[in-house]
C-alpha cells in the first residue's frame, strides 16, 4: 500500500482489504467504515441500487449487498472491474465497466451511490451526470456520497481531482438546483476532512418523517 500510494503515479482506485488487515490496526482510525455505513443507511430492503465508480468493489459487497434485491455497480477502470469480480462478488451484484461520462446504465434505481469519486470530474462533466442520475432515480430516490474538503494549501488530496470542494456549504450549492432536500455532514480526522451527502425529492435520513426515526 505504501509503494502503491506513496510514489508517482498514484493509482485511481484503492484496495480496501489493505484498510481491514493493515490501515484499522495501525492507525485504530475508523474512517474507512463510515463510506459503507453512511451510504447503507437511506438503502431499503430489496432496492434497486446503481454504484457509480465502485472502484473494487469492497462496499457494493461488504455493505450494500445484505439488503439491496440488486446492484449494478460500475468503474471506467478494467483492472478494478476484475478485482471486483474477483474478490466482492456476490449473486445479487453484476459489475460492469462503464465511464459514466459517456453512459449510465439504464434503468430506476431506488438508491444510487456517487461515492469518493465526484471530485474527479469537471464541472461541466458533474453537471451531465447529475443530470442523468436524476432521469434514472425513482421519485423518492436518494443518492448518497462522499468527497474529500481539500486543504486550504492548495495541496490536492488526489493528483486526478478536478474539482474542489472547500467546505458543506460548497458541496450542498453544488446538488441544490437538482434536488428538493440535501443533507451535507462531515466527520473530521487528523488525516482527512470528509463531506458526505444525502440528496433526493423525498424523505432523508433523520427527517421528521423518516420511517426509521422515533420522535417523542
Amino acid at each position: 500500500m505504501k509503494y502503491e500510494w506513496g510514489t508517482p503515479p498514484q493509482p485511481e482506485w484503492y484496495d480496501h482489504y489493505s484498510d481491514q488487515f493493515y490501515q484499522f490496526k495501525t492507525t485504530q482510525n475508523p474512517l474507512w467504515v463510515e463510506r459503507g455505513v453512511f451510504g447503507l443507511l437511506p438503502m431499503k430492503q430489496g432496492a434497486n441500487v446503481l454504484e457509480l465508480c465502485c472502484g473494487d468493489g469492497y462496499n457494493t459487497y461488504h455493505f450494500y449487498s445484505i439488503r439491496a434485491d440488486k446492484i449494478i455497480a460500475v468503474d471506467y477502470d478494467k483492472e478494478c472491474v476484475a478485482h471486483a469480480k474477483k474478490y466482492n462478488q456476490a449473486k445479487n451484484i453484476v459489475f460492469e465497466l462503464c465511464d459514466i461520462r459517456y453512459q449510465i446504465p439504464q434503468g430506476s434505481f431506488d438508491n444510487i451511490v456517487w461515492d469518493a469519486a465526484i471530485a474527479l470530474f469537471t464541472e461541466e462533466e458533474s453537471t451531465i451526470i447529475i443530470k442523468n442520475i436524476k432521469d434514472r432515480l425513482t421519485p423518492n430516490g436518494v443518492l448518497t456520497g462522499y468527497s474529500l474538503v481539500e486543504p486550504m494549501t492548495g495541496k490536492q488530496t488526489s493528483v486526478h481531482n478536478e474539482r474542489v470542494f472547500r467546505s458543506k456549504e460548497d458541496l450542498k450549492r453544488f446538488f441544490e438546483p437538482y434536488f428538493k432536500h440535501v443533507k451535507v455532514f462531515e466527520t473530521i480526522y487528523p488525516s482527512r476532512h470528509n463531506l458526505y451527502f444525502y440528496a433526493s425529492d423525498d424523505v432523508l435520513p433523520f427527517d421528521p418523517e423518516w420511517q426509521y426515526l422515533t420522535q417523542k
